[in-house]
């Protein structure tokens, strides 16, 4: 990926590298195009010239306009709906294409397969998002035993017999074992990101498949170490990704900017997924993910709902929060108030200031052939 700059007043997009198939390429990217029903929505240019030849991708300038105007691409599967002979049967998928082609900040592939590839990852893993329920816990862990066992050191590990897919989903989608198991958000959504790219893998690349599950049996890859094996990080505090600029697969951090209820356990922020058609993953309860202003009030109100357990720790009054949500968003005024407090950029780690819950960057995944599994 390209390191990021100042933000371009409109989408740059993407830049694939041209290995010599460039007919090829334009032809394979109108052709997917046209299965979406979006014909047009991509203006296309080659730069350069020999081995720095490449292919330019973005949304349209006067489409750019009317789709995602300031880089809000939070209606932008609604505005594609009505898009001219749109097909309707894949709304995440074209949202999802479109979504990269408005990027700010170039995004770089090595070719028009790589590309296709990191596309579907993001689909699976919206689609991954959409399905997980989990219970919320911050200290205690569970996984299915058929698939997973602890290990004290490790974590926990695949069991030799299992299959990745198979064992994510069974930890993550209650239909498969008819139960929840304790997670937090963090690790969550390192299990949806994993399932994204595992699928991916299954179905188009099996060497790396069985590179994935080969690692899984003897590491257990959380934390920081799978942000630097699995992940890009687009933007940072000196140059922002836009505030409404979401891509489905999106892994997002609303921050708490307050600092007494952010001393709770768990409640120092939420890590969600952007699923696109501007909604946001709730693991804890499926049926009702987030829109950006109702995870701006959540956090908000986290502030009126803390109080001291009969030990003295500090902890959160679900319920409460969810009233007091209720409340605001039956008072559009007051609501909105706070909304406009919250979404703000966040203040730098350690900081409770001026800031709101809004965080300069966003994670994805990286290329597959990019993963750093070594």
């Amino acid at each position: 990926m390209d390191a990021p700059g100042d933000a371009a007043p409109q989408g740059v997009g993407i830049r694939v590298a041209d290995s010599g198939q460039a007919a090829a390429a334009q032809a394979e990217l109108a052709e997917f195009e046209a299965g979406l029903g979006l014909r047009g929505l991509t203006e296309a240019v080659f730069t350069g010239t020999g081995p720095q030849r490449r292919l330019d991708l973005r949304l349209a300038p006067a489409h750019f306009a009317s789709l995602c105007h300031g880089f809000d691409t939070l209606q932008l599967q609604t505005r594609l709906a009505a898009w001219p002979g749109r097909n309707a049967g894949e709304p995440l998928l074209g949202e999802t294409w479109a979504a990269l082609l408005a990027a700010p900040r170039r995004l770089a592939f090595d070719s028009v397969a790589e590309l296709m590839a990191h596309v579907r990852v993001r689909c699976h893993i919206a689609r991954a998002a959409q399905k997980t329920a989990l219970a919320f816990h911050t200290s205690a862990a569970e996984r299915p035993a058929e698939h997973w066992v602890y290990d004290e050191d490790r974590g926990f590990l695949l069991r030799p017999e299992a299959d990745l897919v198979s064992a994510l989903v069974a930890a993550t989608q209650p239909e498969a074992t008819g139960r929840l198991y304790d997670f937090s958000c963090y690790r969550a959504t390192e299990y949806v990101i994993l399932l994204g790219i595992a699928l991916e893998a299954q179905h188009h690349a099996p060497g790396l498949y069985a590179q994935l599950q080969a690692v899984s049996r003897h590491t257990c890859i959380k934390s920081g170490r799978f942000h630097d094996t699995f992940l890009v990080e687009y933007g940072a505090v000196e140059a922002p990704v836009p505030m409404r600029y979401y891509v489905p697969g999106d892994r997002v951090w609303f921050k708490n900017p307050d600092e007494a209820s952010a001393n709770v356990e768990g409640y120092e922020g939420s890590w969600v997924i952007y699923m696109g058609g501007g909604l946001f993953s709730n693991f804890w309860r499926r049926d009702d993910p987030y829109t950006l202003d109702h995870k701006a009030l959540e956090i908000y109100h986290w502030r009126h709902a803390t109080h001291r357990d009969a030990d003295e720790r500090l902890r959160m009054d679900e319920d409460r929060v969810a009233a007091l949500v209720r409340s605001s968003r039956a008072e559009p005024d007051a609501g909105q108030g706070i909304v406009d407090r919250m979404t703000r950029y966040r203040d730098p780690a350690g900081v409770y200031a001026e800031g709101g819950c809004i965080d300069a960057s966003r994670e994805f995944p990286l290329p597959l052939g990019q993963l750093r599994l070594h």
